[in-house]
Order: C-alpha cells, then structure tokens, then sequence
C-alpha cells in the first residue's frame, strides 16, 4: 500500500500537464529576478517561516475562513518569510494563494509544494515566489540539482527539506544553504521534536537549519534554539481563532506589563508584542486603577487583561472581573485554596495566584507568577531572586516577575520552566508612569535574543 507521500507524489506527476496548461506563459515568458532573499532575512530576522495552510492529509480541513492576504498582513509583522501551501488535492491550496500573498507583503515568500518537474521552479517564480521547497524524501541527486540550476537561474533561494541522517547527509552534500528538518515522519504522520535534535548536529554551521512541523508554543522554541536558526509553522496557527495573538505568543512568548495606568501605555504595551496587560487593584499600590480608569485603559488596546488583587473580597473580585471581561484575575495575598474555589465558582476567567520561589503554593490556579520579595515587601520591588530556583516540575504554567527590564530580559525569557516574562517597575519613568520607548526597547531585545 503507497504512503502518503507517495500518493501525492503519484497525483502531482499526474497533474502537471494540466497544471502546465493552466499556467502556459510560466513556461515561455521572462521571468524577473526575485530580489528578496530567504536566506539573508533567516540569518538577520526573527527566523521564522509562517505558513498559509487551509488543510492537511493528517488534520482535514483546519482553517474555514481561509484568507492568505489576510493571514500575511498579520504573518509579516513577526516572520523572516511567508510561506504559502499550494498543493490542491491534499492541501487545499491554490496557487493562486502564493500570487496574492507575494503581492501583498515585503517579506521573502516561500511557495510549499511537492516539486518534481522544472516547470513549477518557474511558476514559483511566475506567481512571485522568492523561494521553494525542495524535499529529499521526494527527490533523487540528479533531479534535485535539475531543480536547483533552474532556481539559481531565478534568484530563488531553496529551503531544503531533510527528514533521516541519510537525508541530511545529501543536502550538505549537495551544498543546500537552508536546511529544514522536518520533525514529521511523511509515512505515517507522527510527529517528533528530537528529530531537529539528533539531525542537526551534522549539519555545518554556515547552514541555516529550520526546524519544520509540530512546534506549537514558545517552549518549544526555546527548547530547539540551541540547534535551529529558524522555525516553520502552519497548522497551529490556523488552528487559532486570533491568529494575531497566536503569533506574538508564539515568536516572543506570553509576556505581561504589569502596572498599566492610561491607555496609551497599553497601546504601547500591544505594540511592542506583549500578550497581556497588567490592572492593579490594590488600594495601597502606586499604580492602582480604579474600575472606570480600567475600562479606559481597557479600550486602548487588545490586550488579554489581567486583574491583580490583594485578599480582597471573592465577591468583588468576580463582579470586576465580570463587568470589565478581564482574561484572568491574578491574587497578590494571602488567597488559599478555599478562597480559590469559592472564586472560581464565581467567575469565567482565569485565575493566577502570585507567590514567592520559597513558597510556591500547591493551589488549582490556571497559572503561577513567580515573583521576588525584598526586605517584608512582595511584588513592585524592582528586585530579581535566584532564577534557579524555579520549579521545574510545577503542575501549572509559570511567569517569571520581579526586576525585569532591558539589562535582563534576554537571559530571563531563557529560563527554563517559565512560558513569559511579567513586566512592570523597569518599563516606568516613575511608579505608575511608563516609559514606552523602555518597553518597545524591552521587546525589541526579546524578538533579537
């Protein structure tokens, strides 16, 4: 019985002709030069490749309101490269896609498909493609370099597609610049991360290595960027209803400012790339709001907010959530687990529970802040604490707090165990008053790191 790949393959040598005739002057005319390097924009960008997929053999259908324009005005605010799915039987890909896309954004675009034939290295280009995929799984030495001549002669830069050591081996040997190592096996679909791993080690360094398939959150690229330069990601994207949001948290990971006190800190907070956004209770704190002062800093951007409370009433912290639709509540005392229940019957959103690393509390919350205490006060302090000292077997997601800013948010964002990074005293000119070229800078380290 043929797998997969040999199904499609088999399908797309049967569908040339007619692809051929559909595209005619692909075959004749001059084509233009791409002037928009993959590679160059992998080794000097954020490294990732995000992908226009409607559907796959594995998952069926998984984006309905499919709009690749659209998916790449959000995709070329946080990509190196687009790439855009064209296969039509399996896929659900056009490609016409690729045309719209090219024409849209100014980042390089890749066009993915199976590539078999030098007809469709010129239609890449034709449609507006920068850069194509070539799999070794797919093709032989001689057929590769066919295929290869025909993008040099276009200026089209090639994402070499490796799955085995034996794959590997050829593309170095075939002197592919960009490597993508695809952690899903093409015969039977299943997925496995350590493939990056164990393969990319062979590889030399002046290659970019792109690590393909089943990365689906931030942790998992921290955990492969010792050994890839780049990651390409599709179907956890399209599987998202806020594209936008699954972006940001994916490319820079869940990252809060804290301490918001007028909407256009929020805004600036939004646009730097933070996820969520802080709105302080606590009467006693500097960077308190009150609830008609959160509403307004509320309407400057969409973020996910986070309400951050202190012993107060679970009645009232539920009714607040509930009226401002607050993402999460975040408790800031001495909140226990009978507390925590009684909350939890109360309202929709989440609930996080701040806490030190010397007492991290065994509570259900949907999430842990981890934060530092400093001479009796907890929280606000502009102090760090031992980062080492994080549980690396915590039963929740954690947030890493206390003392964060631009002199420390790139070794900070590499902790192990935590999913982001909350933000607050080092972004302000004074409590309560941020400086939004500190957290568009603070960010900015973050997308270099």
């Amino acid at each position: 019985m043929a797998t997969v790949l040999e199904e499609i393959v088999e399908r797309k040598k049967a569908d040339l002709p007619e692809l051929k005739a559909r595209y005619p002057r692909a075959a004749t005319m001059t084509l233009p030069l791409s002037k928009r390097s993959l590679e160059h924009s992998l080794r000097y960008g954020s490294g990732f490749i995000l992908e226009c997929k409607k559907a796959s053999p594995s998952k069926g259908l998984i984006r309905q309101d499919f709009d690749p324009k659209a998916l790449a005005a959000i995709y070329q605010q946080y990509a190196s490269g687009i790439s855009v799915l064209t296969d039509e039987p399996y896929f659900q890909g056009h490609p016409d896609y690729l045309a719209a896309v090219a024409q849209s954004v100014k980042v390089p675009v890749l066009m993915k498909d199976f590539f078999i034939d030098p007809f469709q290295v010129r239609l890449a280009r034709y449609l507006g493609a920068d850069a194509i995929l070539l799999m070794l799984s797919v093709l032989d030495d001689a057929s590769y370099l066919a295929l290869a001549e025909e993008a040099q002669k276009l200026n089209l830069d090639i994402l070499t597609e490796v799955a085995t050591p034996g794959e590997r081996d050829r593309a170095v040997k075939l002197g592919a610049r960009i490597i993508g190592i695809n952690n899903r096996n093409l015969h039977d679909m299943t997925i496995d991360l350590a493939r990056t791993e164990q393969l990319a080690k062979a590889i030399p360094e002046d290659r970019v290595v792109i690590s393909e398939s089943g990365i689906k959150t931030h942790s998992d690229v921290k955990r492969l960027k010792a050994v890839a330069k780049g990651f390409l990601v599709g179907s956890e994207l399209m599987s998202k209803h806020d594209v936008n949001l699954a972006c940001r948290q994916l490319v820079l990971g869940e990252h809060k400012v804290c301490g918001l006190t007028k909407a256009a800190d929020a805004k600036a907070a939004y646009d730097a790339g933070a996820t969520y956004g802080g709105l302080i209770f606590a009467g006693k704190s500097p960077r308190a709001v009150t609830e008609a002062e959160a509403a307004t800093i509320k309407a400057g951007a969409p973020l996910a907010y986070v309400g951050v409370f202190v012993d107060a009433p679970a009645e009232q912290v539920a009714a607040i959530a509930d009226r401002l639709g607050l993402f999460a509540v975040q408790l800031h005392g001495n909140e226990d687990a009978a507390y925590v229940a009684a909350l939890r019957g109360k309202t929709q959103a989440q609930i996080w529970k701040a806490c030190t690393v010397d007492a991290v509390p065994a509570l259900a919350v949907d999430r842990l802040v981890v934060d530092s205490q400093h001479q009796g006060q907890f929280g606000g302090t502009g102090a760090t604490f031992d980062w080492a000292k994080l549980p690396q077997d915590a039963a929740v997601p954690l947030m890493l707090a206390g003392g964060l800013g631009p002199d420390n948010v790139q070794s900070a964002q590499d902790v192990p165990g935590i999913i982001g990074l909350d933000l607050n005293s080092k972004l302000e000119l004074a409590p309560g008053v941020k400086d939004p070229a500190l957290i568009q800078k603070t960010f900015q380290l973050m997308r270099q790191a």
